[in-house]
């Protein structure tokens, strides 16, 4: 196993972790909540799963980016909520309802619109891309489904043993995130950097500002349900990414380093819009 591959398990088991955390904070009723909701289930996979991808396309047919930044560009646009973004949602104000609904629906709706998504480029630009919708499913189960649904049962059938453990499972998962994720980071930089020329950054930015300002205006009337949609929009997961381009694209390991470090520029940009809103509200309560 490559140091690579051993840091992308490594990330995987801590996002196993984060996500188990969330469970332990939340309910049944709160991760089916967009179910109930399917106007608002429609406003997020419009923003998120349709026009996203729409407009990912659109820019690189535009455009004309390399081969790397397109993959890994179209490969974001067409992929769900990450699983440690919930964390930074909380932070800005979103309703927890809200935000652990997404990751349910997202999760569940990629399995489907992720394959949908290939299928459509293979036809549209005689592409011989792929990925089954089995690996799809994997993929959220191990990193969102199982985790949160075994979160949830241990609150509801063990609720003490839940509170006990909640707080520990968290620190461990996040300690575990960071261990993983600055090694990976320093592995893909020699892949990373000579694209950054060819407009990467820019490319990556402008994915993140784009998706922000999209899922802010579809968000709906209510500024806290905007922000959640708003950085989901705006941030993917990376295990779908990176799954279409290693199966479609195995020679292309710098698509790796895009998609890594899409994780860290995207926070970042995201980084003023999160003040902004944290700002905004504690001016509301306080007036």
């Amino acid at each position: 196993m490559s140091a690579t591959q051993l840091m992308m398990l490594a990330i995987n088991a801590s996002m196993f972790l984060v996500v188990f955390k969330l469970g332990l904070d939340t309910t049944f009723a709160g991760v089916t909540y967009l179910f109930r909701r399917p106007g608002l289930l429609l406003r997020s996979i419009l923003a998120m799963n349709i026009v996203m991808p729409v407009l990912a396309i659109v820019a690189c047919l535009v455009f004309h980016p390399s081969q790397t930044i397109a993959i890994a560009l179209i490969g974001l646009a067409i992929s769900p909520v990450p699983p440690f973004l919930p964390n930074q949602q909380l932070g800005a104000g979103g309703p927890s309802r809200y935000v652990f609904g997404l990751l349910v629906a997202t999760a569940l709706a990629s399995i489907v619109l992720v394959p949908s998504w290939i299928a459509l480029i293979d036809v549209a630009f005689a592409r011989d891309v792929q990925i089954p919708a089995s690996k799809v499913a994997t993929i959220m189960l191990i990193t969102v489904l199982a985790p949160l649904v075994l979160g949830v049962a241990a609150r509801r059938f063990a609720s003490s043993f839940a509170e006990r453990i909640a707080r520990p499972v968290g620190i461990v998962g996040n300690v575990l995130l960071a261990a993983a994720a600055i090694p990976l980071l320093v592995i893909v930089t020699p892949l990373f950097w000579p694209l950054v020329g060819s407009g990467v950054i820019a490319a990556l930015v402008a994915f993140t500002l784009v998706g922000v300002a999209l899922g802010h205006a579809l968000g709906g009337p209510d500024a806290d349900r905007r922000a959640v949609l708003a950085l989901a929009t705006g941030s993917r997961h990376p295990g779908i990414a990176l799954a279409i381009a290693t199966i479609n694209f195995p020679a292309r390991t710098d698509v790796i380093a895009v998609v890594i470090y899409h994780l860290v520029i995207g926070a970042l940009v995201a980084l003023p819009y999160v003040i902004w809103r944290k700002r905004t509200r504690a001016r509301e309560h306080a007036a």
